[in-house]
């Protein structure tokens, strides 16, 4: 009697722990899934916000961002990023324009430039060298820190990174950035290959600016995946603006 009472005890107590084991799993919260989500929604500028441009800078139309480039300035997220993955499509409609993506932004223009304090990742049409008499090295996809924000270089060009590799297509025609930015580190891949690089940015976080620079380009696609957040202390995060 004594055997069959244990056994019924032990049966009992391993049917409860199979039933506890079952109702954990599942009532136990998922781990967030990585994802893309639209940066730009492909109908208006809902998201962002005109820092020091104007209302005839920016507009939409088919899908696609219409950036005429002037005035010179920036236009914002409505709000901050840490480490995340961006995939941009864009296009030049004049030989030699200028413009990019300002990430990890202060998403303010200075004192005396209305650029605003990040590390860009430069967008230039392919005849800008020459209109500028600029080194044969300076072409598009170039990483560098603005207004006195450091970071390190892994295709050194003075305190820029240089593209190792023009990928880059001519005025009227799409390219494809995709910006890896995790932990002061940015990675670049233009039109399906990764060709440059920096690291150590002084800032982890910000706000993510396109660029008006004189020039119209156009922006499509856009979309961003946000990854886990790292170590970043508040001197390494842009101010909030209000």
């Amino acid at each position: 009697m004594k055997d069959k009472s244990a056994r019924l005890f032990f049966s009992v107590i391993t049917a409860l722990l199979l039933v506890l084991l079952l109702f954990f799993k599942s009532h136990a919260q998922e781990p967030e899934t990585l994802a893309f989500r639209p940066l730009f929604n492909g109908k208006n500028l809902k998201g962002w916000v005109d820092v020091n441009t104007s209302k005839e800078t920016w507009k939409v139309k088919n899908g696609t961002l219409i950036c005429s480039g002037k005035p010179i300035g920036v236009m914002r997220s409505d709000r901050q990023y840490e480490n995340f993955i961006l995939e941009v499509e864009w296009k030049h409609m004049e030989a030699g324009g200028n413009s990019g993506i300002f990430i990890w932004s202060e998403g303010t223009p200075q004192e005396h430039d209305p650029l605003t304090k990040a590390i860009e990742v430069q967008m230039l049409e392919l005849d800008y060298a020459r209109q500028h008499n600029a080194t044969e090295d300076y072409v598009h996809g170039e990483l560098f820190p603005t207004m006195g924000l450091t970071a390190v270089p892994d295709n050194p060009r003075g305190p820029r990174s240089k593209s190792i590799e023009k990928r880059a297509k001519g005025k009227g025609e799409w390219n494809k950035y995709v910006v890896v930015c995790v932990d002061g580190t940015v990675k670049l891949s233009v039109n399906g290959k990764f060709v440059n690089g920096l690291r150590n940015s002084e800032r982890k976080k910000g706000y993510i600016c396109l660029e008006a620079e004189g020039a119209e380009i156009h922006f499509r696609n856009m979309r961003i995946m946000e990854l886990p957040g790292g170590v970043t202390s508040e001197a390494q995060t842009a101010p909030v603006v209000n």
